[in-house]
């Protein structure tokens, strides 16, 4: 059987989270929360979701939830608040306590977040907390940036898919590192696609002008469309970095399993 996580979007319905201006928690995490489980579906994990909608249940309803499921780990996404208006900003985990699977897998997401520019605020013990404490399995809880920073909601925005693929890719190592899912090799690979067209012509245009740019690019073909993709990578932190060089050199792109 496949490993399991389940994926909590902190807050819904009547409840919004924290609020800054016209800016509510509830509607980050979900939309951060379903980028992530799509990118771990991607890589064989089974994901199950506490919401995928804008409805509300109480943390004890979440941690019930995933408890029933059986699930191997729960993570649960937030953005964080401060009594004062950009005064704070940055990333942080909490955890049960500091030992074992979890902690490793908050400590690496923290730094996965960190390399995209957030203020690494470390890895907090939170006992207290309902998803944490009533849990029968693993779980994190990570505060993706404070929501009345515009320095990280700024940060939130720009980098929204490498913040989605940080994430993944944290927990994913933890895991492979952990043994508790297959090494790398037996996964998909990674490459960043930079156009599909239904003209041959215009998809060797693209690949000749990434060439000339000394970049890795190559052509397929399958469905009626020539792909035209940079490089092949084992993980998805090496294709983040091709991704924001082509970025940097004004191309659109996507990252894409092969």
């Amino acid at each position: 059987m496949s490993y399991s996580i389940m994926l909590d979007a902190g807050h819904g319905g009547r409840d919004p989270g924290a609020v800054y201006n016209d800016r509510r928690e509830k509607d980050d995490t979900l939309s951060l929360t379903l980028a992530i489980g799509e990118l771990l579906q991607e890589r064989g994990i089974d994901v199950l979701y506490t919401r995928t909608t804008d409805i509300y249940e109480s943390p004890y309803q979440k941690a019930l939830e995933a408890n029933a499921a059986g699930a191997d780990f729960f993570l649960s996404i937030h953005r964080n608040s401060y009594p004062t208006d950009n005064t704070v900003s940055g990333v942080e985990s909490l955890v049960y306590n500091k030992s074992g699977l979890k902690y490793t897998m908050a400590q690496n997401i923290n730094e996965g977040l960190e390399a995209l520019g957030f203020i690494n605020l470390g890895v907090k013990e939170r006992p207290g907390l309902v998803v944490l404490r009533r849990t029968q399995m693993p779980a994190v809880l990570v505060e993706v940036g404070f929501i009345n920073s515009d320095t990280d909601n700024r940060l939130f925005d720009d980098n929204f898919d490498d913040i989605a693929l940080a994430i993944a890719e944290g927990i994913l190592d933890t895991l492979e590192e952990n043994g508790e899912i297959s090494n790398a090799s037996s996964l998909p690979h990674y490459a960043v696609q930079t156009g599909a067209f239904r003209s041959e012509r215009y998809a060797r245009r693209l690949l000749n002008e990434l060439t000339e740019l000394n970049f890795p690019a190559v052509l397929t073909e399958g469905d009626g469309l020539f792909r035209v993709t940079v490089g092949e990578y084992d993980t998805l932190d090496e294709a983040v970095k091709m991704e924001r060089r082509l970025k940097r050199a004004g191309y659109q792109t996507v990252i894409v399993t092969i």
